[in-house]
């Protein structure tokens, strides 16, 4: 029927819903009107899709008048014509405003979908993004991104001095992107074809005794705090990793003992370092206390951040001072040749070694990951020879640090 204000009005209920059909002409067809046994009336657009029945409501008459339905009806079939299921439009939409994310929202997503459920380590893709990506582009879309971008983005960290930090924002970049592609958020990565911004080299940075002498007593006249200075100093004498340094809690310490459980060490592998004298005094009163090195600036329930360390030394290492004629210039506070925290724990484990610590003990004072047979064979924890390596090691710690004739009865290999 050809649908007027007379046709409509005088369409009676029945006993069962029913559906009136129009006649649209020029091939259209799908536009229907139900009439409902309460006497409610309802404009549909009824179709096919691949083989599958949809029907669309498109309001109740007459709020919606017959001009207003047969203009919807128009625009549906339009979209129908166009070869997309009009059911679907607002899926598309909602899809195409997906895909049309920003950084920010990538990042967010990123973490979300994949590195907090995939990765142990998505807390330092996180600390990655959030101070080096964000900040630069977490406004832009992200589809807008070009290769151009990601190469400028990582030169700008290298020449602020860390081209290792920037091989690893690379590297956490690549696999965001990547992770969009995989996810048909984006269609292409802007790193295809970008290469690391630095040579990956084996650190074999180790202070000396002079330069060890030189670090611990410059710690105290740094600008840096206190929380930082301690870890730092805690580091060298534990030889454990800055960001189980700055994470320890009063709950992972009972006597002598600090325990790391498995899930914050880099191995997976829970271990035990004795604490000396000497890390202890550095540790200091803990009574009352949760983190030792609490996060100064947010909630004091998460600890500092390992980067805080290397932001420290970094700054210390080349510090912009100005003299009285106002002149600008940059000092080492320090006092010793550029270095960063994690090579303090190698100092740790070369002056060990030195002593004649022998390099299985020395591996279990570090908790390196055992590889082979012995892996699976040798379970021993060496938590005796653990606690004599590092009072040996704090002993020689302190004639240097004190600058006193060395005591230290070299370690004797009785295992």
């Amino acid at each position: 029927m050809k649908f007027t204000e007379i046709a409509v009005r005088n369409l009676k209920a029945s006993d069962t819903k029913y559906y009136v059909r129009a006649d649209m002409g020029s091939g259209k067809h799908g536009f229907a009107l139900c009439v409902y046994p309460t006497g409610v009336k309802s404009w549909f657009f009824i179709y096919t899709f691949d083989g599958k029945r949809y029907s669309m409501a498109l309001g109740n008459y007459p709020n919606v008048t017959i001009a207003q339905a047969t203009k919807m009806f128009d625009e549906q079939w339009a979209v129908l014509s166009s070869g997309k299921n009009p059911s679907m439009l607002e899926e598309h939409k909602k899809e195409e405003r997906r895909k049309a994310l920003t950084i920010a929202d990538l990042v967010h997503e990123y973490l979300d979908r994949h590195a907090k459920r995939f990765k142990k380590s998505w807390e330092k893709d996180e600390e990655i993004l959030n101070r080096d990506v964000i900040p630069v582009w977490g406004k832009r879309k992200a589809a807008d991104i070009i290769k151009r971008d990601v190469v400028q983005l990582l030169d700008g960290i290298v020449d602020r001095g860390s081209p290792g930090m920037a091989n690893n924002a690379f590297q956490i970049i690549r696999k965001m992107f990547n992770f969009a592609v995989e996810k048909d958020i984006l269609q292409n990565t802007p790193c295809y074809g970008v290469k690391l911004p630095s040579p990956k080299r084996a650190r074999e940075r180790v202070l000396s005794e002079d330069e060890v002498r030189v670090f611990w007593r410059n710690l105290d006249t740094c600008a840096i705090s206190d929380d930082s200075r301690r870890a730092l100093k805690l580091e060298l004498v534990t030889g454990q990793r800055p960001e189980e340094v700055v994470g320890i809690h009063t709950r992972e310490i009972e006597g002598r003992w600090w325990t790391l459980p498995a899930e914050r060490t880099k191995p997976k592998r829970a271990t035990r370092i004795y604490l000396t004298d000497l890390a202890l005094e550095v540790i200091g009163d803990t009574a009352g206390k949760g983190y030792i090195f609490p996060c100064p600036h947010k909630d004091k329930e998460k600890p500092m951040s390992p980067h805080a360390l290397t932001v420290a030394v970094r700054r210390n290492l080349s510090f912009d001072v100005t003299d009285e004629d106002g002149a600008e210039t940059v000092i080492n506070k320090l006092g010793v040749e550029h270095f960063t925290p994690h090579d303090l724990r190698r100092t740790a484990a070369t002056f060990m070694a030195q002593m004649g610590v022998m390099d299985e003990v020395i591996d279990a004072v570090l908790n390196h990951a055992k590889v082979g047979v012995i892996k699976v064979y040798n379970l021993y924890r060496y938590d005796k020879e653990k606690k004599a390596a590092l009072e040996t090691w704090a002993r020689k710690l302190e004639s240097i640090v004190r600058d006193t004739e060395s005591n230290v009865i070299p370690f004797r290999k009785t295992r």
